[in-house]
């Protein structure tokens, strides 16, 4: 087995947990539209990227998607999202750690960059520490298709196979493995069981693992 030397994070259910905060902003937004979505409509589209994720909702409400509904959703989010996105504990501490001990780590997320810019300004992160910050609009194919990791490791200088992943969504998981990557996917929104059946090598239940996963994999002879 190949070193890792590269670490891609996904970002919402990874290091914030976003999800509560768009998915209100999302029922907010479309009820301006006269759709009163509830907030178990939108799971099935987690990690799919944002136009799907409000954009599916709308389409099952027998409502035309319009790019508009994201826009307003992004307003209300950011707006919001100091008092309504969770930033996991050990979020700006496993960036830091990693950076520390050498490795080169980049973010793959399938939301616009409006968005990921504020969750990285909500943890606290030094942008300067990441090779590469990717996003849903960087590529034509969305998860579960590998694109968005095989761009964040061609941006960073790393081949796939001494990428690791680390993600939440089923989607995620299987694009992280149609990459060619190894993935460890944390509980956060789907269970072990799922993220299992979708490829997952290491399943954990949040960020502290991820050192000594990667310290076994790369002693590995």
């Amino acid at each position: 087995m190949k070193k890792v030397e590269l670490v891609i994070f996904d970002m919402d259910g990874v290091l914030v947990d976003s999800e509560p905060a768009i998915n209100l902003a999302s029922r907010e937004a479309l009820s301006e539209w006269g759709i009163k979505a509830t907030a178990e409509d939108f799971h099935q589209f987690t990690g799919m990227g944002d136009d799907k994720f409000i954009g599916g909702v709308a389409e099952k409400y027998g409502a035309a998607y319009s790019t508009a509904m994201k826009k307003r959703a992004y307003e209300i989010y950011l707006e919001t999202a100091k008092e309504r996105v969770k930033v996991y504990s050990r979020s700006k501490d496993i960036i830091d750690r990693l950076y520390t001990d050498g490795f080169k780590l980049a973010i793959a997320s399938a939301s616009d960059i409006i968005k990921v810019e504020c969750n990285l300004a909500c943890i606290g992160a030094d942008t300067k520490k990441l090779s590469a910050i990717i996003t849903g609009s960087d590529v034509l194919n969305k998860k579960p298709a590998p694109d968005i990791f095989l761009l964040a490791a061609e941006k960073s200088g790393m081949p796939a196979d001494r990428s690791m992943v680390i993600e939440d969504a089923v989607s995620g998981v299987q694009a992280a493995k149609s990459a060619g990557m190894i993935c460890i996917a944390i509980t956060t929104s789907f269970n072990a069981e799922q993220l299992r059946a979708a490829g997952a090598d290491y399943i954990i239940d949040d960020l502290s693992g991820i050192p000594d996963i990667i310290n076994m994999i790369n002693t590995v002879d």
